[in-house]
């Protein structure tokens, strides 16, 4: 994969091409990794440990098919909180973080405060998630709802 971002100091180009090849593929064996990248196994290994140390690589999990799992409507919400202070961001942030339904939540610059991003099954689901547990959140005065109609892309791949 050619990008035009160039790699942190601590990284070089086995670096980049081990992390593009366990992201296209998390359950790569050592084995294949190291013929991928053209090293020993034991290279790629010290190597594969390094960038975990260094916190290159998070971890690894399954990609789950929500269709399958009664969870198939995508939901952005956009939160204005009723006061931007340090205590009310604080407590929203820990409610948040509590909350399985809410996939993600991220602090945005511009008209609102924060983007979260949740799956349900159905608008059903939907109206008793906004009333039970976002409208019961630290903070909250306002929420805008945009349902997705549909998934153009979805990846978590960065580019190396």
């Amino acid at each position: 994969m050619k990008t035009n971002h160039s790699l942190p100091a601590t990284l070089d180009k086995i670096d980049a091409r081990i992390l593009g090849a366990l992201q296209q593929d998390g359950r790569i064996s050592n084995l294949k990794l190291a013929e991928t990248v053209h090293l020993s196994p034991t290279a790629v290994l010290e190597r594969v440990k390094r960038l975990t140390r260094d916190g290159f690589i998070l971890g690894y999990e399954a990609r789950l098919n929500p269709d399958k799992l009664g969870a198939g409507m995508m939901v952005f919400i956009e939160v204005v909180l009723d006061r931007t202070t340090p205590d009310v961001m604080k407590a929203f942030k820990a409610a948040v973080q509590v909350r399985p339904e809410i996939l993600e939540c991220h602090l945005v610059a511009g008209g609102f405060d924060y983007l979260i991003k949740t799956r349900v099954a159905d608008m059903g689901s939907y109206r008793e998630l906004i009333g039970s547990v976002i409208w019961s959140l630290p903070g909250v005065r306002e929420t805008h709802t945009y349902a997705v109609m549909e998934e153009v892309k979805n990846t978590t791949a960065l580019p190396i």
